[in-house]
């Protein structure tokens, strides 16, 4: 078994009113914190989706797993070849190496608290999500980074059915 010591020594706060935020409706992240500001132990972010938006398609970190905290509303989580209807309060933990994904349920807004443990500096990630949606860069250009967010895209049958 091994024990991640983070290294930061300072309480770290974030308000809410001086978050950065990604996107616009119907997805949009809040950045609350990255690996660097918690010494490696955990990335978080905030994610909203509304009216059956999807959040992200089936991925996998080789080195983290995820929590998924339903603070509002209705969302679909793939875990492994289940996928699981998650609901406020509903806590869904995915292990590293398996692969996953998100979405509001269809007809529905979500409101999640996604936090990844050990962190991996994920900001410029979301940041470059964003340059994809405004085409500013070609979604191609992900595949180029996945080992730099530890985030490698799979294919799901099971999600894509789930979705359709």
């Amino acid at each position: 078994m091994s024990l991640i010591v983070p290294e930061f020594n300072e309480t770290v706060i974030v308000r809410d009113a001086e978050a950065e935020v990604i996107g616009q409706a119907p997805t949009t992240i809040k950045l609350l914190a990255d690996s660097g500001s918690t010494g490696g132990a955990l990335s978080t972010q905030r994610v909203t989706l509304t009216d059956g938006a999807d959040g992200a398609r089936p991925h996998h970190h080789a080195n983290s797993a995820e929590l998924f905290y339903m603070l509002d509303g209705t969302a679909q989580l793939l875990s492994g070849e289940q996928v699981v209807t998650a609901e406020r309060g509903d806590l869904v933990i995915v292990p590293p190496g398996l692969a996953h994904a998100f979405a509001a349920a269809p007809g529905h807004n979500a409101d999640i608290l996604i936090v990844i443990t050990p962190g991996v500096e994920r900001f410029e990630y979301f940041r470059h999500l964003e340059r994809i949606a405004y085409g500013k860069v070609p979604p191609e250009s992900l595949l180029e980074v996945q080992e730099l967010y530890d985030t490698y895209f799979r294919t799901s049958a099971h999600w894509d059915q789930a979705r359709s």
